[in-house]
């Protein structure tokens, strides 16, 4: 079997999945459990620290491990670099078969620091048994100190192990999400995938087969296609389903626009606002955001309105990363009010003639769906829970994308990333 520690929401399984291979995933956060069992993926909820390893002894092929970032990123306290050299102990004690994690605990200051260790115990158990074959781990940044520690570790014992950063927009993810990613194999030379993607294309040469440019979140989300819509200011909804509930502001947007007779309700549907997606102006349609109903005839407001240019922004702090549709997104996190992502729009041009004079539109939340595109996840994936608890599932995902392209080496699969389809 393929062991996958700290599974989440199922990044790494879905992954799997479209390579053809199924796993088993160890998590303990309710939600995250919830809409993998949706998704279908094997799960056991439980306390990876508390979990015995001898049930996966002699029957595991892979194992991967992302844990938990919220000790170590740059969107928290980041208490995981104070408490570095006692998960730095802990890892060298597990891998020496002593289990000191409840005295180094005891003197961590974020107690999720120490899971990143956890991965040590389980190998160590396994190695005995001359498992697994490869091993897949992935984290912020920042833990690419104890990566090493492993590799270092796993030398020892028979692996070829890689450690190193990667940018996911390098493999197609519409997201320039930076994350250190350790590779091992005791079969084969353990080495990064060769990138897909670049910054600026390069076109195929005597030198290798060429790179395409990256891609951005407008072509991700389908943005410009007649069949997919640009951000709305939806009426109505809520946390329980169905469109997006007003940002701050956005009832004020919907008003003046309905004060100048710019917008008409369709008495059998909820109406949206949004600036057109190809020409200039704003249109109003009726219905949900995925499409636009035949009984419903969507009104043009006027040809000559000003077109607006939307990006989106990280979370509400002064340093926030802001990217235009067409560029990646920055990395997507989230978890408390600060980190809310949402779509900022400015003029692309002046009015001009008798264009309806309309005030920019507030910031537009970014919804559950978006995000998950942008992580490469199906655009149908079920995600459980309340949006706040959707959102943290997604920002705390590994991107499938970028999984099925580190996975596909180990698996003897031969991936190509146009087949590897996730926004169907």
């Amino acid at each position: 079997m393929v062991l996958d520690l700290f599974a989440g929401p199922g990044g790494w399984s879905h992954a799997l999945n479209a390579l053809g291979v199924r796993d088993i995933g160890l998590e303990w956060d309710e939600w995250a459990c919830k809409t993998r069992v949706a998704a279908g993926q094997l799960t056991l909820r439980t306390d990876i620290a508390l979990y015995p390893v001898w049930p996966w002894v002699g029957r595991t092929l892979g194992v991967i491990a992302s844990p938990p970032c919220q000790a170590w990123s740059m969107a928290g306290k980041r208490l995981g670099l104070v408490d570095q050299p006692l998960v730095h102990q802990a890892v060298a004690d597990l891998a020496a078969g002593r289990d000191t994690r409840a005295q180094l605990l005891a003197a961590c200051q974020d107690p999720r620091s120490l899971l990143a260790a956890e991965p040590m115990r389980y190998l160590h158990a396994l190695h005995a048994a001359g498992e697994p074959e490869w091993v897949a781990m992935e984290e912020v940044p920042h833990v690419l100190p104890l990566w090493r520690q492993y590799a270092a570790i796993l030398r020892t014992w028979g692996f070829s192990v890689w450690t190193g950063i990667l940018n996911s927009a390098d493999y197609g993810v519409p997201q320039t999400r930076r994350r250190a990613i350790l590779l091992a194999s005791r079969v084969r030379t353990a080495e990064p995938p060769v990138p897909t993607h670049a910054q600026v294309a390069e076109p195929e040469s005597l030198f290798g087969p060429g790179r395409a440019r990256w891609v951005s979140m407008a072509e991700a989300l389908g943005w410009g296609a007649t069949d997919r819509p640009v951000p709305t200011v939806c009426a109505g909804g809520g946390p329980g389903g169905g469109p997006e509930p007003f940002p701050s502001g956005s009832r004020q947007t919907l008003a003046a626009a309905r004060d100048r007779g710019a917008w008409l309700q369709h008495p059998e549907h909820h109406v949206v606002l949004e600036p057109h997606a190809r020409g200039a102006g704003w249109i109003t349609r009726h219905g949900d955001r995925s499409a636009t109903p035949a009984c419903a005839p969507a009104p043009t407001f006027t040809g000559k309105a000003g077109q607006w240019r939307w990006s989106l922004r990280s979370n509400n702090q002064t340093n926030a990363t802001v990217r235009s549709i067409e560029e990646p997104a920055g990395t997507l996190f989230f978890g408390h009010r600060a980190n809310e992502c949402t779509w900022v729009a400015e003029p692309a041009a002046p009015p001009t003639g008798d264009a309806v004079d309309l005030a920019a539109p507030e910031p537009i939340r970014i919804t559950t769906r978006e995000a998950g595109l942008l992580q490469t996840f199906p655009a149908d994936y079920p995600w459980a829970g309340n949006k706040g608890q959707q959102f943290s599932q997604i920002g705390n995902a590994v991107p499938p994308l970028l999984a099925a392209q580190l996975l596909a080496p180990h698996l003897g699969v031969d991936l190509r990333p146009d087949d590897f389809t996730l926004a169907a």
